[in-house]
This record gives structure tokens, sequence and C-alpha cells, in this order.
């Protein structure tokens, strides 16, 4: 089979179309015939060792000292099953699935195997298989940062920082499902993409401050890494959370200080990676109240140009290949 293999550290183009053997599942795994994935700014840190501060020295230990350990990115997949291990009952041959292996990788390939009680679900077939693709990436962080660590509750008041990325625009639209008030941060080009995706308003970041505008918010998730809560303090409400989808070292030091001393909570670290919430994803996206946004489609052996363009830091949604 063909893959998009890095053995190396570095700019995109340290990424290259390979042969590699073509994957067996075992008796409680489907084989998936990839048909769509995506480079997500998770794919970009792991290639280039870009990390929050506080973490490059971290990350190379844990991600391969000397290489990559998984020469394999991407994250997630829709595609179809071709193969299916013995054991194997709720799935068979010609199912159409979406699948997130997360921290797993290796959907940069034409085929992908996962256990059966792994992150895989049917594909909403209201979804093509590139939109399909993009579900779980930003869907399953936005979800988990809102309704586990944040508490979402209906009627809170939530600020989206980063609201036309994948996974801001994948929580405004979560956000607002769960009964939420959303205002989005974003550039004025994506403000029209930002109110179509569920925003009551948005905030052109390059015009407005918003830790100055007198308004406060019951959560503030920070998708894009711009803020800290000595910043934005002032903008949350008594019990007001900040979330930090991506954050340094010295932030994750100061939680617990900020805890004992505010009134005010900070979240931070990854996301959990739950074969549940795949589920959730699905079946919100099955009554139309989540549909991920799609920036730009590449074929697989175009796909250092998708890195490329992933390391702008421009997208809006998500970054697609297509595979079969």
């Amino acid at each position: 089979m063909k893959a998009a293999v890095y053995t190396r550290y570095g700019a995109p183009d340290v990424v290259t179309i390979q042969d590699m053997a073509k994957p067996v599942p075992k008796a409680d795994e489907v084989l998936i015939r990839v048909r769509a994935t995506t480079v997500s700014s998770g794919d970009w840190r792991m290639r280039s060792l870009n990390m929050p501060r506080g973490f490059t020295l971290l990350a190379r230990p844990a991600l391969g000292l000397f290489g990559p350990r998984k020469p394999v990115l991407g994250s997630e997949l829709a595609g179809d099953v071709e193969a299916v291990g013995p054991q194997v009952r709720v799935f068979k041959p010609g199912d159409a699935v979406v699948a997130f292996p997360g921290i797993g990788l290796g959907c940069h390939a034409e085929y992908r195997t996962m256990r059966e009680t792994g992150a895989i679900a049917h594909k909403p077939a209201n979804l093509s298989y590139e939109e399909a693709a993009a579900l779980s990436f930003g869907g399953s962080t936005a979800l988990d940062f809102l309704t586990t660590k944040g508490n979402l509750r209906r009627g809170d008041k939530v600020l989206i920082i980063g609201a036309s990325g994948a996974v801001g625009s994948a929580a405004v639209q979560i956000a607002r499902h769960f009964g939420a008030d959303v205002t989005g941060i974003c550039s004025a080009a994506n403000r029209a993409l930002v109110l179509s995706l569920g925003a009551n308003r948005t905030i052109d970041y390059a015009q407005e401050d918003f830790t100055r505008n007198g308004e406060t918010y019951d959560i503030i998730l920070d998708a894009a890494g711009t803020t800290c809560f000595a910043r934005c303090k002032s903008s949350l409400k008594d019990k007001g959370r900040l979330l930090l989808v991506l954050s340094g070292l010295p932030a994750l030091l100061q939680i617990p200080w900020i805890a004992m001393t505010s009134g005010k909570r900070v979240v931070a670290g990854p996301a959990a990676e739950n074969p549940a919430d795949l589920a959730t994803l699905c079946a919100l996206a099955r009554e139309g109240a989540y549909r991920p946004a799609i920036d730009r489609s590449y074929p697989l052996d175009q796909i250092v140009e998708a890195h490329r363009y992933v390391d702008t830091g421009r997208k809006k949604g998500s970054v697609v290949i297509t595979v079969a």
C-alpha cells in the first residue's frame, strides 16, 4: 500500500510517499480502505516538533529520540471496511465507517486496521467521506473540553478564541447545540463562516480586544493558544472556566494556585480520547447539529503541499487528504 512516511523531524518535505506492507486484521480488528483523512495541527506539531512552551524537550523522548516511532501520521479517517477478523460482530465488509485512532496515528495510508471496540463507528450517511474524515480531531477535542472538562450548561455565555479552526469551528457548533450563547473570535475574513456555524456574534481580533469590552463569560475556550489567565481573568464570571486547548508548561503549573485564590478555574492538558465521544459526534452529525468545516482538499500524492498549508496557521476548519 501507499503511505505518507516521515523518518525525521522537520519541514513538510520530510514527508514522502512510500510503499508499505498492507496490514492484516487480527481476530478482533477491521481492515479499513481509507477514502479520506486529514492533516491536522497535531500532525504539524509531531512532524516539526513545534510544541507549546516547556514541552519541546519532552516531545522528542515521547515521540522518538532519534526519529519518529510512528512514521505514518494522521489521527482520523473515513473509509470502507474491506475485511474483518473472525471475532468482529458489529462491522462487515462494505460498511462505510469513520475512525479516530488519535495518538495511535497511521491514517495517512491506503489502509488502517482498528479494533472493533476502539474509536470506530458507521459513517453518518449525510456526510461525505471528506467531511466524515474531519469529524473526530476537532470534534472530540471540543466535546471533551466543553462538556467534560468545562461542564458546559444551557444558557452559559461562551467565548471561543480561534473559532474558525478545526477545534474552534467544532466548538461553536457543539456549544450552540447544548444551548450556549456563543461569541467567536476570528478574522474579518472568517466572520461569515463562524456565523454560519451558529455563533451568535463574532469579534474581529484585529479590531477589538475582548478583554477590554466589558463582557464576561462563563467559559472562554482558547483553541488558538493566544491567551492566558492573567490576561483574561477579568473577562471570566465568578466560577468561570478558562479552557486552554493549547497550553505551555508554565500555564499548567499555575492551575492549582489559580483555583485556590481566584474562585475561577483553568483547565488545560490533552483532550481525552474516548470511543464514546466519536459515537456522540456521529449522532450530532446525523441530526444536523455538527458538520465539519473543510478548507482545502489534496490528493495523497500532494500531502507535502497540504502540510505546507497547515504550517501557515491560516487554515479554516480542516485540511483533507483524499486517498482512495
